[in-house]
């Protein structure tokens, strides 16, 4: 008895019926129960709304949302315990878009673009920068594409366009350009028809060139350039040891991070590290060469110009070259050299004019950096230098010089 009361009195309350002539938001539902009631009503609901879509216009493209992507709530729950009489009702519906979020999120970076500013490629052959002009960004608002689908969920499902609005470049290509003009450019030359040296500094220079150098960037010849070995593609030719031309591995790369040494000097570059050679040499001045030599003598500088520079290295028959591009910290710089004193090369003495040869005196020179900046120069001395005599060997007095037999 008691579990059939307990089950008729819930029957009871679900079976409890709404009065006659009751409409909910058009839909006869008098005489039903509240349960048959509320799913009569949300039929009709989503039968309407499975007839409606929403419309989203971007730039070219449509993105169109329908049910079930397109969600509903209602409080008929609450209004049909209200239903006492006969009457019309209306309950509230309210529509939503799924994932609105993501949706619009998903929307606008679609719609929108974003900034290329100007910019320049670096060639490591040909011209030296491929230049192009970008092109302004657009960025959708996705607030306001938030609020406009909530509206028009509330008002009809009217169509919503994204709106966008440009974003300009920050650059112009003219100050691209001015970024990558040339700071300097220095060049040495050397006997063409010396094939192995002549290989040597092209193959240097080939190791170099295309390098760049951000600001607050050091280089290292020896890093970039690698050792110098037969296995590594070098020759054998001319080098300086303990004071003499000698026959070595990588003869001829000395000129080129001299001839590095200067663009750099020339380019506001800061040169931490640099070595004179032992002796003077024919391709620059004194005090304005740079030697290097296994992985302990290196020729190394850092970009502190503020700007990104770019190392470009040419060679051709008999000269090595390199241009420093970049936009510089404002001044302009050149530099000097000057002998101030020699040293005299010993004599030697000899019988056998096989070992006759010339000396060559010692020379001390300095070297000075002139830096122009908004019209004011200072010059200053950069460095000292002392490169040694060649030994001078002449016959001694009484030496009979035998004639080779006709």
């Amino acid at each position: 008895m008691l579990a059939l009361s307990a089950g008729t009195f819930f029957t009871c309350g679900f079976s409890r019926k709404l009065p006659k002539n009751v409409t909910i938001n058009g839909v006869e539902v008098g005489g039903k129960s509240r349960t048959q009631a509320v799913r009569l009503v949300r039929e009709n609901i989503e039968s309407a709304l499975k007839e409606k879509s929403l419309t989203v216009y971007g730039k070219g493209r449509e993105y169109v949302f329908t049910y079930p992507e397109i969600g509903y709530k209602d409080n008929l729950q609450a209004l049909i315990k209200t239903v006492k009489n006969s009457g019309e009702y209306t309950a509230q519906v309210s529509y939503y878009l799924n994932g609105i979020g993501d949706i619009t999120s998903y929307i606008c970076g679609d719609e929108s673009s974003p900034v290329i500013e100007p910019y320049a490629t670096f060639n490591e052959s040909g011209t030296p920068f491929d230049y192009f002009e970008g092109s302004d960004g657009v960025k959708a608002d996705r607030l306001k594409l938030l609020n406009d689908i909530r509206a028009s969920l509330e008002n009809n499902f009217e169509s919503v366009t994204v709106s966008t609005k440009p974003i300009k470049r920050n650059k112009t290509l003219r100050d691209v350009k001015f970024d990558t003009r040339l700071l300097s450019s220095f060049t040495t030359y050397f006997d063409g028809t010396n094939e192995n040296r002549a290989h040597n500094i092209r193959l240097a220079a080939e190791k170099i060139n295309g390098q760049v150098l951000e600001n607050g960037q050091s280089f290292s010849f020896n890093s970039t350039v690698g050792e110098r070995t037969e296995a590594r593609g070098f020759k054998t030719a001319k080098i300086i040891e303990k004071g003499e031309f000698v026959e070595g591995i990588g003869g001829g790369v000395c000129q080129v991070s001299t001839t590095l040494f200067n663009a750099a000097v020339l380019s506001g570059c800061k040169i931490s590290e640099y070595h004179p050679h032992s002796l003077s040499v024919s391709y620059v001045p004194p005090s304005c060469d740079a030697m290097v030599s296994g992985t302990y003598f290196d020729l190394k500088f850092e970009n502190v110009t503020g700007r990104t520079l770019y190392i470009r290295a040419l060679s051709g028959n008999n000269f090595v070259k390199f241009n420093i591009y970049g936009r510089g910290d404002g001044a302009t710089y050149s530099y000097s050299s000057a002998v101030t004193g020699s040293i005299p090369a010993p004599v030697e003495e000899t019988d056998d004019v096989n070992l006759v040869k010339e000396g060559k005196d010692g020379i001390i020179s300095e070297g000075y950096l002139t830096v122009t900046r908004n019209g004011v120069q200072k010059k200053v001395l950069f460095r000292k230098d002392k490169y040694s005599p060649v030994k001078k060997t002449v016959l001694a007095e009484n030496t009979e010089i035998v004639q080779p037999p006709q």
